[in-house]
């Protein structure tokens, strides 16, 4: 276990310096190529727990100590094993024996009496300090201060449960590969072999415990992918008749790229600025048993690859803040700082002008977020509506409701990721 806390407390303290978890992991892995699947699953699912709740455990460890402690990795070992207490079921006195030993492993040994002594007071006081922590908005949601006041400002009626939902751990939702198989004939794969799922649409299934994917009946032949039930929604809303000209131009991972694939025969073409995540594109595809042109490339700078010849469909998938996404990577609330908001917006912008520019008279462009706030989604579409008088937007296929102001936001619940999604036609 001590590895496991020393490991996490690196990775936990590298992201509170500014790192992303992703990145953090990544290299945690190559140097440590002996650790065993379960022990990286260990380190993953503590360092995971302590950014998911760091506000609230950074709130009980404040009143466990006199003054902040300095060194960030020896701040983390604490939050990580005060983790351990509060959320797993790990045994009380190994987590502090543990946290003790991998404390003198950090390079900290003159600190291994704070340590106990901080973590046996916890135990003594735990139903005392939780009480007295989530007295902070910041501790009780586990959120930045200003997320807090923007969801509540954005969505005063439901913000609370944006939060909660932010905090939970996602789904694994599966999307059938309509060309191989169906929901209820996967359904039935999955019963035989004692895995319990259920039909969330058309394509999308949700497991009743995540597990690896090697452990799917089919995966690497195609039969499924792993894709939330939100994400799903981006293909079938695009309009897709066999023929078309499609665009996607932020495809990097690529599963909405295939889901497009899946659903039409088209001509499509897949862009991403980042090499190395177009390689995940060009493996998904493979393993898929899809064809599409894979380009590198800029969406903010189409004239380095378009060859001239408009599409009549384009994906918009932008970069975002990710806000809606938070419970898959908990990294990013202690990493995005107030104005960062702005700055993914004016990308956007500039984004969706450089990509319009592409697409045929009579054509649809499908705008996606995986973010909850306005800036990102119906106040830049408004934007773009008013400068573009050749755009007009349309109700989103299978919602029969008038566009109001929320229209085509996705809340994050347990079924699915939080999303927005708006269907823009060019006249």
């Amino acid at each position: 276990m001590q590895d496991a806390q020393r490991l996490a407390s690196t990775a936990v303290s590298q992201v509170l310096n500014g790192r992303s978890l992703d990145g953090v992991l990544a290299a945690l892995w190559r140097e440590h190529s002996m650790l065993s699947a379960q022990q990286r699953a260990l380190v993953q699912e503590l360092s995971f727990g302590a950014l998911r709740f760091h506000g609230y455990l950074d709130a009980v460890l404040g009143l466990l100590v006199e003054k902040p402690l300095r060194d960030e990795k020896l701040a983390s070992l604490i939050r990580i094993a005060l983790y351990q207490l509060d959320f797993t079921r790990a045994g009380a006195h190994a987590v502090v024996d543990q946290a003790v030993l991998a404390c003198a492993r950090l390079g900290h040994p003159a600190a291994k009496g704070l340590v106990n002594a901080v973590l046996r007071n916890y135990l003594r006081r735990a139903a005392e300090l939780r009480t007295r922590a989530r007295r902070s908005e910041s501790a009780r949601y586990s959120y930045p201060k200003w997320w807090i006041d923007k969801l509540r400002q954005q969505y005063p009626r439901h913000y609370a449960g944006i939060l909660e939902a932010g905090n939970r751990h996602p789904p694994m939702t599966l999307r059938v590969n309509r060309k191989r198989s169906t929901v209820m004939a996967y359904l039935t794969l999955l019963r035989e072999q004692n895995i319990v799922a259920e039909a969330l649409g058309e394509h999308a299934l949700m497991l009743e415990q995540p597990r690896p994917v090697a452990e799917l009946p089919g995966f690497a032949e195609g039969a499924v992918s792993v894709q939330d039930a939100a994400a799903q929604r981006a293909a079938s809303l695009l309009d897709l008749a066999d023929g078309q000209r499609v665009l996607d131009a932020c495809a990097a991972p690529g599963g909405k790229a295939a889901h497009v694939l899946e659903i039409a025969d088209v001509a499509l073409t897949a862009v991403d600025r980042d090499a190395v995540r177009l390689d995940r594109v060009r493996a998904n595809l493979e393993r898929l048993g899809l064809n599409a042109n894979v380009v590198y490339g800029d969406a903010l700078e189409p004239h380095a690859w378009w060859d001239g010849r408009p599409f009549e469909r384009i994906l918009a998938d932008v970069p975002c803040s990710a806000s809606g996404v938070v419970r898959r990577h908990p990294d990013i609330k202690w990493l995005r700082r107030p104005g960062d908001i702005g700055r993914f917006a004016e990308t956007q912008a500039r984004m969706l002008a450089a990509l319009w520019r592409l697409l045929v008279s009579g054509g649809k462009l499908l705008y996606a977020t995986c973010s909850v706030f306005h800036e990102e989604n119906h106040i830049q579409v408004e934007r773009f509506l008013d400068r573009h008088r050749d755009a007009r937007r349309l109700p989103l296929p299978g919602d029969d409701t008038p566009i109001q102001e929320h229209a085509g936001q996705i809340l994050p619940d347990d079924r699915h990721d939080g999303f927005f999604y708006a269907l823009l036609q060019k006249n």
